[in-house]
């Protein structure tokens, strides 16, 4: 097992060190610069479209989620276990200096998130339930590569739906293992134990499809944000007299000066980067499957509102974590990897009862995630095939990763998911690349709007020379200011 982990975290490091990573920061450079810095200037925005009412169909039904509950399908997938153990792995391994560059990625990446949202939206198709779509999509649409999109969906399935909800699963059995404290011989039935009831509860909630999904997260992603900010500002506050120095720490070691783990400049700036994407998906090819799903006037909404839940994931969530971790000036030559940082912070500064409190959170945060992976995984397995046999197969499938994931070797997924991920963010960064001209024409016609003082309206005969728009209807059959979907799935 050790040689297969070994081997795993090689090739991942390879592929992010020569392909990934340049192509990441080079990419996110040339959107932000050719956007206008559009992650900044069109930030009221993002807050504005968030709440956009609903656009419905002509029997008063509303086509799809909401922006909002779209917002929550992928914040449920971007906050999770990356926010917690893995900002604690990124700063003991590459110290207080990693958070840096997951600031500043975050940033960057906002407009590459910008970008592949809104071609989520553009290249949209309808199902029963409402809308679907994501890179795939966009791939067969937009690129006319079928193959491209096939690859992509592939991936996207192994690495979300199975890599990333065992590693979510793994951290929740983990967590209350060491939160109750239990001897070695008795940790296996626990893990079990867990996998079995999250097993179940995940069943209950897929099974019930994208509206259940949107309706659960809903309810839980803004609660356990909410509790999870309040505990850690309870304990920064109790340590502000360390927040200057956390502030120093994390500027002056972002470029390997006076490190305090040894790390070098490259293994700081590399987990930074990769902790953050698997954190906030920025560019990942992700957070365009929740982003198609929901039911909006222009595809640019949706470009901003996932753009903000970048920010929501890495500026919030991550950062409190970041600080709960920092402000107890913990040994970070000797620490402890992934959720065990965290943990001893928090249990340090309010006390044993606090593990129960963290135990809670954590498995929001993570079952939230375990949903949000999902429906990920539903919509590019519909891509694939439509035939119920093929989806029932990938639920029962998609479940018994959980179980999996809840009793495996936590180093060997943590790898395993940095790999895959690195592999799918180089096929979405070449779509997106490509198709990056018809996002920055759908700003000008979004922005012509708005400066006119109207609500914006996408219609197909915007761009009557693109091929592969297929929910858009032409301006012609646009009832009132609200376009309905014209229910051809191309």
């Amino acid at each position: 097992m050790d040689g297969l982990n070994d081997f795993v975290l090689a090739a991942g490091d390879s592929l992010w060190t020569w392909a990934v990573l340049p192509i990441l920061v080079l990419l996110g450079l040339y959107f932000t610069i050719r956007s206008g810095v559009v992650q900044f200037r069109w930030l009221p925005e993002m807050i504005r479209t968030l709440t956009n009412k609903t656009p419905q169909n002509p029997d008063g039904s509303p086509q799809s989620v909401s922006a909002f509950q779209a917002f929550t399908i992928s914040a449920a997938s971007r906050v999770g276990v990356g926010n917690i153990a893995g900002v604690g792995t990124a700063i003991a391994i590459g110290g207080p200096g990693a958070v840096f560059w997951m600031w500043t990625m975050a940033f960057i990446g906002g407009a590459s998130s910008f970008v592949e949202s809104t071609l989520g939206q553009l290249f949209k198709v309808k199902d029963p339930s409402g809308f679907r779509g994501g890179p795939a999509y966009y791939m067969l649409h937009g690129l006319r590569s079928r193959w491209m999109g096939t690859v992509f969906a592939g991936i996207l399935i192994v690495c979300f739906p199975f890599a990333f909800s065992s590693l979510q699963a793994n951290t929740i059995s983990a967590t209350l293992v060491s939160g109750m404290g239990v001897s070695s011989g008795t940790a296996t039935t626990v893990t079990v134990v867990v996998g079995i009831v999250l097993a179940v509860l995940t069943a209950l909630v897929v099974f019930g499809g994208v509206r259940r999904i949107a309706s659960v997260t809903q309810a839980v992603v803004p609660a356990m944000a909410l509790s999870y900010l309040l505990l850690g500002l309870v304990i920064v506050f109790m340590h502000i007299d360390q927040l200057p120095a956390v502030f120093a720490s994390i500027y002056t070691q972002a470029f390997g000066f006076n490190e305090v783990v040894g790390a070098a400049f490259g293994m700081i700036l590399m987990t930074g980067i990769k902790r953050g994407m698997f954190s906030n998906e920025a560019g990942l090819g992700s957070a365009p499957n929740a982003g198609a799903s929901a039911a909006v006037t222009h595809p640019v909404k949706q470009g901003l509102v996932q753009t903000l839940g970048v920010y929501f994931d890495t500026f919030l969530i991550c950062s409190i974590t970041a600080f709960i971790i920092l402000v107890t000036a913990p040994d970070l030559a000797t620490a402890t990897r992934g959720i065990g940082l965290t943990q001893d912070a928090i249990v340090g500064t309010l006390g044993p009862w606090s593990n129960v409190l963290l135990s809670v959170i954590i498995f929001l945060l993570a079952f939230s995630s375990i949903l949000g992976n999902y429906y990920y995984g539903e919509s590019n397995i519909e891509f694939i095939s439509t035939r119920p046999r093929v989806l029932f197969g990938y639920r029962v499938l998609a479940v018994a990763a959980i179980f999996v994931g809840a009793i495996a070797s936590a180093d060997l997924i943590w790898n395993t998911a940095d790999a895959i991920m690195g592999l799918m963010a180089l096929v979405n960064l070449v779509a997106i690349g490509l198709l990056s001209g018809l996002v920055f024409r759908l700003m000008k016609d979004y922005a012509r709007q708005r400066s006119a003082g109207r609500d914006p309206v996408f219609t197909r005969d915007v761009m009557p020379d693109v091929a592969g728009i297929t929910c858009w209807e032409d301006e012609q059959s646009v009832t009132g200011r609200i376009p309905v979907a014209d229910g051809r799935a191309g």
